[in-house]
């Protein structure tokens, strides 16, 4: 007889989202079931009657009494709404054609990508979008991406679930022979002072004054992931995550840019927000579709009102894992530089995944979601990478509004990870490094370089968007080890 489990997706059926409740409840509900006193669906009638109505419970004398101690003696009250169920709504129908929106490199984008971003320009509070040539198939909104939506609107899956997501450059004024010179302490450096995979941690901090900013208190969800946060804090996960030593090529004058035209040894890195991040991207879009009743394609798409209490604790916790993720990147960096006596230049970095609080040209409010999409307005200086052995780019943007102020963030893939293990072996990797002239450190097949659009086709196809002030051509690369891919 197959044992009956409680899972997580019954708990978030019920509207409990806490991981500490989620835990609690867990742990009293799995021992009722094995003692054969209750069945599954006895002990999640238990717990709503619980949520719903505590009081009763008070005067037993046995495991569901804490329960309910729980509920009431929850120190913030407001979180309690979250833990009631919601009722079951009408199904919110979405608009039959799709509102129109610019597509850059389309010949490049395939039909999965277009189908996503014709559902998210159905929806009923979507205003105007744009699809880069980097685009290609993710949860919800494709990767590649950039949703305006109404001002008191955000969705959570339009952000993407590595809140932030970013990339960030530390350029030094030295010069480019002692990359091949220095190779092996640069290499040290690399290996030694950074921490890579999926759940990684790390007990060694530089600088932790990022947690005393007092949104870390702002409300229960954030306070109880802040510990996670601070065990992550300066690692990367897996993915395409990666830091490496590369060439900086400066080729024009930029007075925003600042650097004169010549070769620099750089140092970039590419992660997010790690469990943080992630946490708060599933907790609040499941809240968002537990809310509203969408059709089955729409409903990773679900929305928040930013006038909700739901809402505006997803904007700080957003916003908060944004100030997390560049913390993130200058931990990883500043550690880096100390260990080998070095200062930089420049510092460069832009966010990828986030939603800003910005105006289109006629001077409408809107929410813009750019998922895998680089800022590209006059005033934003972003860098746009290629693969582990192909060249990527330091760009200012143009302001166009035909791409609400947006670029790609990369090259792209043309083949999904699953696709990527099946057709690539690790002999075909390691050839393609070796023909490169690159030193990969860990990495997998499913970031191999051929699993990418041609970077400088994608950049052709956004000429209108921005200019290239720079090339970066990486040397030595380090992703996480192919063990800690997965957890």
């Amino acid at each position: 007889m197959v044992k009956e489990k409680l899972t997580q997706a019954d708990f978030n059926k019920l509207g409990i989202y806490d991981i500490q409740l989620i835990k609690k409840f867990g742990r009293v509900g799995k021992k009722l079931i094995k003692t054969g006193q209750y069945k599954k669906e006895e002990v999640l009638t238990l717990f709503k009657q619980i949520i719903n109505n505590p009081q009763p419970f008070l005067s037993r004398n046995d495991a569901l009494k804490p329960l309910a101690e729980l509920i009431i003696e929850s120190e913030n009250q407001k979180d309690l709404k979250k833990l009631q169920p919601k009722e079951e709504s009408q199904i919110l129908n979405i608009h039959k054609k799709p509102l129109y929106y610019k597509i850059f490199g389309k010949e490049q984008i395939e039909e999965g990508v277009l189908e996503q971003m014709d559902t998210a320009m159905s929806l009923p509070v979507s205003l105007t979008g744009a699809l880069m040539p980097d685009a290609h198939v993710g949860y919800g909104l494709p990767i590649g991406g950039v949703l305006a939506t109404k001002s008191n609107v955000v969705i959570p899956y339009a952000v993407g679930v590595d809140i932030a997501c970013r990339m960030c450059m530390s350029v030094f004024d030295i010069p480019v022979k002692k990359l091949e010179q220095e190779k092996h302490k640069l290499k040290k450096a690399l290996v030694s002072r950074t921490v890579f995979g999926v759940g990684s941690e790390t007990k060694d901090h530089f600088d932790s004054r990022l947690f005393d900013k007092k949104e870390w208190q702002a409300t229960k969800v954030i306070r109880d992931l802040k510990d996670l946060a601070y065990r992550q804090h300066g690692t990367s996960g897996a993915g395409n995550h990666f830091a490496e030593w590369g060439i900086l090529e400066v080729s024009r004058k930029d007075d925003l840019l600042n650097i004169p035209k010549g070769k620099y040894i750089a140092l970039l890195s590419h992660s997010g927000s790690r469990g943080f991040g992630a946490n708060i991207a599933k907790i609040y879009s499941d809240i968002a579709k537990q809310k509203l009743n969408l059709p089955n394609q729409a409903k990773h798409l679900s929305w928040l009102d930013l006038d909700s209490e739901e809402g505006i604790e997803y904007w700080i916790a957003m916003n908060l894992a944004g100030d997390y993720a560049s913390d993130n990147h200058h931990e990883i960096h500043n550690k880096i530089w100390k260990e080998l006596g070095l200062k930089p230049l420049r510092m460069i970095e832009n966010h990828h995944n986030f939603a800003w609080k910005e105006k289109l040209e006629d001077g409408t409010e809107v929410i813009v979601h750019r998922k895998g999409a680089t800022p590209a307005a006059k005033e934003n200086i972003g860098i746009i990478p290629g693969s582990m052995t192909r060249h990527g780019f330091i760009i200012r943007g143009k302001s166009n509004p035909s791409s609400l102020n947006s670029s790609s963030h990369g090259a792209g893939r043309v083949l999904s990870r699953k696709q990527a293990t099946k057709k690539i072996t690790k002999n075909d990797l390691q050839k393609m490094i070796a023909d490169a002239g690159i030193e990969l450190i860990g990495g997998h097949v499913d970031e191999a370089p051929i699993v990418y659009k041609d970077i400088d086709q994608v950049m052709s196809y956004q000429k209108s968007l921005v200019d290239i002030l720079a090339t970066f051509t990486p040397k030595i690369v380090r992703m996480a080890e192919p063990e800690r891919w997965r957890r």
